[in-house]
């Protein structure tokens, strides 16, 4: 952890190195990730299953033994204790229920009585939903990535998840369930990335691929986008916390670590206009390190990647602010409300001492995929919007086109375009 000022001259560059963090040139895992898509697009099912049992030491013989069956979430179900069960319900009924109202509606507009304008709103037909595995489990990125999938009316939403060893979380199965998942493959990396947006015998085509992996799977996201959609380019995880002096530091200590538990390149920042309480938050921070399972992950984020910055004001804070566009905000001041408005740029905004980031993640109802690495600039977070495409729909009458037909046809003439404009004055008694 380092503690900065920001008014020092040399903060700028004491910063970057938390800035830049995750990068690389990218050049050898974005070679390799190319020969994964190739192989996958020329091979199908056999290249798939081949990447598969190399990286997470399998023997499967074929691709439907990657395939979980209703027979392992039906276990799954038997498995999990009833009390985690309704807590995944009791999340899935607040996501839906907050991505409900995100929904548009189809519409036409009469305005004008010889035209009519409008636009359609459609639901993708299959999307695929990448679910990380390895360091941890997360059922709640099944739910944030599949639940706004169904309000928005997909009719088949495929899941993959790597599964190493074989196994997978069955919370993660009850997870997918509950969320109205109808595939599910034991796939992971770049190999389950390419069978979604090329398909294979087994694996049909998506229109659309969303959720979070590492360097690989973003990579891979990156370099199918145009053959498919894609939500965006995750970068490691972070937080920001304002705060003006009041609160509890043990509180913010603990919101701090919540992030960098996630994985080393992870950081979390405070930044304060009471250096003395900064202070009080890396004590408790370190108290609290010692009590962590995932103790040797958060340390490292926390020693490399975390950050107590002061600050004079707290304009002077939220310029600072806007200007990272953390991907998790939390405005842990007396007045969260009061400051609100003058915040331009974060992925989510957790207001007052009671709304720790948590609560996003898991069941607040507002989508915990959020833009990282300063992209909540011009990215938002994934939403019903992300799985529905919308078409123009125009139509003239006789007399509309004859009341605007001349105006069409100068505007062509204006581009050189001569079939466009006689694509019209044909119909206004041209000659053909």
């Amino acid at each position: 952890m380092i503690f900065l000022d920001i008014d020092d001259k040399n903060f700028d560059q004491q910063f970057a190195a938390i800035l830049s963090r995750g990068e690389e040139t990218g050049r050898e895992v974005e070679q390799v990730v190319l020969d994964i898509i190739a192989a996958v697009r020329q091979r199908g099912d056999e290249a798939v299953l081949e990447y598969t049992n190399r990286f997470d030491r399998l023997d499967a013989k074929s691709i439907t033994e990657l395939q979980v069956t209703d027979e392992e979430i039906d276990y799954a179900f038997a498995k999990v204790k009833s009390e985690d069960i309704d807590a995944l319900k009791l999340a899935v009924e607040r996501v839906a229920r907050f991505h409900e109202k995100q929904k548009q509606e189809t519409w036409l507009s009469t305005e004008e009585t010889d035209i009519m304008l409008g636009q359609m709103v459609t639901p993708l037909q299959r999307v695929g939903i990448y679910v990380p595995g390895g360091k941890a489990s997360y059922p709640s990125s099944v739910i944030m990535n599949a639940v706004p999938a169904k309000v928005a009316g997909v009719p088949e939403v495929i899941m993959v998840a790597p599964t190493p060893g074989g196994e997978i979380n069955p919370h993660v199965l009850v997870a997918a369930r509950l969320s109205g998942v109808d595939r599910i493959f034991r796939i992971g990396g770049a190999q389950a990335v390419a069978a979604l947006a090329y398909g294979t015998t087994t694996i049909r085509k998506v229109d659309k691929i969303t959720g979070p992996g590492n360097i690989y799977v973003a990579t891979s996201k990156k370099l199918v986008f145009g053959q498919v959609g894609i939500d965006m380019i995750a970068g490691p995880s972070e937080i920001l916390v304002i705060n003006d002096g009041s609160g509890t530091p043990g509180h913010i200590a603990a919101d701090l670590l919540s992030q960098a538990e996630h994985d080393e390149l992870a950081s979390s920042i405070l930044i304060t206009t009471d250096r003395g309480f900064g202070e009080k938050v890396a004590a408790e921070v370190e108290r609290q390190l010692a009590q962590l399972s995932r103790e040797s992950i958060a340390r490292a984020s926390w020693d490399k990647f975390g950050a107590i910055i002061s600050a004079a004001n707290l304009d002077e804070v939220i310029e600072f602010s806007n200007r990272i566009a953390p991907e998790h905000l939390e405005l842990a001041v007396s007045d969260p409300f009061a400051i609100l408005p003058k915040i331009k740029n974060a992925g989510a905004i957790f207001m007052g001492h009671f709304t720790p980031e948590a609560a996003g993640d898991y069941l607040a109802g507002p989508n915990h995929t959020l833009p990282t690495g300063g992209t909540a600039r011009f990215f938002s977070p994934l939403s019903v919007d992300d799985f529905v495409k919308k078409s123009s729909i125009v139509y003239f009458s006789e007399s509309g086109l004859n009341r605007l037909g001349k105006d069409i046809i100068r505007i062509a003439e204006l581009e050189g375009l001569e079939a466009h404009g006689k694509s019209v004055s044909i119909r206004l008694g041209g000659q053909e």
